[in-house]
């Protein structure tokens, strides 16, 4: 089952984004590009849920995106912004506007023939697109069309563009596969978007991402010890930044095997920088002791992007632990000592109290530039991650008609 299960709700959590396992593939020969539809019979009562979304993706990564709340088609990918005009754009927002209506027809026509009424939320979706496979000379060629329906979580049709023809083992999908057979150009239009348009659109859309991704500097990839709370280990630490795709893989490896969480690993996670670039930062403890080969690596593997540091086994420096250690002290005197003596010149009625209670002694002093801007290196000279510089946060196209969502034929 990998379209969402509704009437329990946390599988919505889960199910639309199951759906790129039937897409995506560690194989950089292998490309995929689909369109994935979810329609609900009534909007979620949950914040950020929508009636109606549709989304494309390109190996699986968000490239666009539309919901029934913007009702606009925007870019989520730089390039897809910076190659496509505001025609695309538009175009997109309206046959998104057409597919939302169509869906909101057909979810009422199954719950009719399922004598299912509006008080249970349920769904209707659709993912359709195309696999394909780079040849040795860098052309791509078509290997597998993707197009099925769900509705309410449940396998409802599927297209066979081999054979032709729309199968289902779902009884309450008969009905709409006698009235689709009837409609002699609708399998014309499938296969001829799923085969030629799908592939056409793939082909622009990895060389709008190839080339962006050609012109900008690559990720600054570092990776260096510091002190651990253990005197005998140190913390390692793999930190990349200034990347442009969410999606790349980090990997610290020990003698080329890749450390995981079960060895210690932990992670930050992917996290956004001030320039619309992303960081992230892996790490994990080692004993000083260790010989072994300790390297940082950066992998996209749909764009071929590989960058590797070895870890040059430099130690933190044993005095850098001297302006902590004078940090804790002075801490614990002003804490501790100074209450204690202010307490005492105060009873002998030396100093007076600096305003009365209840009474404000004026405005709050600027900080100046005695607040820090923040450093982004240890010191011992380390690079550390840049929290001060982070901020808070389609089947376009076609020759033809694509299928029955956009010829008027229903369910």
């Amino acid at each position: 089952m990998w379209f969402v299960k509704t009437g329990v709700v946390f599988v919505y959590f889960c199910g639309v984004f199951v759906l790129q396992a039937a897409v995506s593939t560690e194989n950089s020969d292998i490309h995929s590009l689909t369109y994935i539809y979810t329609a609900f019979s009534h909007k979620p009562s949950l914040p950020g849920f929508h009636q109606f979304t549709a989304e494309g993706r390109l190996d699986g990564v968000i490239i666009d995106y539309f919901d029934s709340d913007g009702l606009e088609k925007i870019p989520n990918q730089p390039w897809m912004k910076e190659n496509l005009p505001k025609s695309y754009w538009s175009r997109g927002t309206e046959t998104r506007k057409s597919k939302q209506q169509w869906f909101d027809v057909n979810i009422g026509i199954l719950m009719e023939r399922l004598r299912q009424n509006n008080s249970d939320l349920h769904t209707l979706q659709w993912m359709h697109g195309c696999k394909a496979k780079r040849l040795d000379d860098g052309q791509l060629s078509f290997s597998r069309a993707l197009d099925m329906y769900s509705y309410d979580g449940n396998d409802f049709l599927s297209f066979d563009d081999v054979h032709d023809a729309w199968y289902s083992s779902n009884s309450a999908a008969t009905e709409t596969i006698r009235k689709w057979d009837q409609v002699s150009t609708l399998k014309v239009y499938t296969r001829s978007y799923l085969e030629s348009d799908c592939l056409r659109w793939m082909k622009d859309f990895l060389g709008y991402r190839e080339k962006f991704l050609n012109v900008t500097a690559p990720p600054e990839v570092v990776i260096y010890a510091a002190r651990s709370h253990v005197e005998s280990s140190v913390r390692l630490t793999c930190f990349a930044t200034g990347f442009h795709l969410k999606d790349i893989e980090l990997r610290m490896r020990r003698n080329g095997e890749i450390i995981d969480r079960s060895m210690g690993l932990t992670s930050s996670g992917v996290r956004p920088n001030h320039d619309n670039t992303y960081q992230r930062k892996d790490s994990v403890e080692i004993f000083k002791s260790d010989k072994s080969q300790f390297t940082c690596e950066v992998v996209h593997a749909p764009s071929r992007l590989h960058v590797t540091e070895v870890w040059d086994r430099t130690l933190p420096s044993v005095s850098s632990n001297v302006p902590i250690i004078a940090g804790g002290l002075i801490g614990f005197l002003v804490v501790m000592v100074v209450p204690f003596v202010l307490l005492l010149l105060f009873k002998k009625k030396i100093i007076g109290l600096p305003f009365k209670s209840g009474t404000n002694n004026g405005s709050n002093p600027s900080l100046g530039s005695s607040q820090s801007s923040g450093s982004h290196k240890l010191a011992d000279g380390n690079p550390v991650e840049k929290d001060s510089l982070i901020t808070p946060p389609m089947e376009e196209g076609a020759k033809t008609s694509l299928n029955g969502s956009d010829s008027g034929v229903s369910v």
